[in-house]
């Protein structure tokens, strides 16, 4: 295990490769053990980073920081502890929200955002997600595979302040349209099937420089639900031109299908 030091409390962090930073946020459920197949394939072309946010996994649970804001913090604080300059961010559910709110904060850092099952308001987040216990959660949104289990297996370690003050963050923060009046390429993976986050209309997500996706046999994790093809549109967004729009995907068969 990988850890440093903020302010005295230990933020834990995995991390596999060499070349472009890749930074992978998890979600509400879990932690980074559900990026290993991600961090894999993406470590073949780029250091692959995976850290657990404040109150998850092996980092430390300190109240103050489990804001939207304490968490895009956590980010920047690491990414100069670690020499990193300017990510990519690949951020699921509360990892999207968290990537979002870093890029506007500290926009000059971020070459590229893909954001999974990330909620644009709180209308779009199922009520159970927000008050069942880690357990529950795991029940109800894994495929319950062998392999799912597994990766899910921090979920126990969620403490569940740390959720609350997320879902009011989302609540209170304009995160999408802020975000949208940057200048910085985006791509939003959503699972068609997913019980706890709707797929909003792309017409409150998409711009010039941002594109939504749909995968129609994914849940609320597509890169355990549909880990080949959720790794081969990672790849292939971390492999545009920094500043391309993620709209080109649409030029590949494999991807135009599935456009919303």
């Amino acid at each position: 295990m990988s850890a440093i030091l903020l302010d005295g409390s230990i933020v834990h962090y995995e991390v596999l490769g060499r070349g472009r930073p890749v930074i992978f946020l998890h979600g509400w459920v879990g932690s980074w053990k559900y990026w290993i197949s991600s961090m894999q394939v993406a470590s073949t072309s780029y250091r692959a980073y995976a850290m657990d946010l404040w109150g998850f996994g092996d980092t430390a649970h300190v109240e103050a920081n489990f804001t939207l804001t304490q968490q895009a913090s956590l980010i920047d604080r690491f990414l100069i502890e670690m020499g990193i300059g300017k990510v990519a961010l690949v951020g699921h559910g509360l990892g999207g929200l968290v990537a979002l709110c870093y890029a506007i904060n500290f926009p000059g850092s971020v070459d590229r955002v893909m954001t999974i099952s990330c909620p644009p308001t709180i209308e779009g987040v199922n009520q159970r997600l927000q008050t069942s216990s880690p357990g529950d959660l795991v029940d109800w949104l894994s495929n319950r595979t062998a392999e799912s289990t597994a990766a899910l297996a921090d979920a126990s370690k969620a403490n569940l302040q740390a959720v609350t003050a997320s879902m009011k963050g989302l609540q209170a923060d304009n995160l999408y349209p802020n975000f949208r009046i940057l200048n910085i390429p985006a791509l939003f993976v959503y699972g068609e099937t997913d019980p706890a986050i709707s797929v909003p209309e792309e017409s409150a997500v998409t711009s010039t420089l941002i594109h939504q996706i749909v995968l129609e046999s994914s849940g609320h994790f597509p890169m355990l639900d549909e880990s080949v093809r959720f790794n081969r549109l990672l790849t292939d967004f971390l492999a545009l031109e920094s500043g391309a729009s993620p709209s080109e995907l649409q030029l590949k068969e494999e991807w135009k299908r599935r456009v919303r």
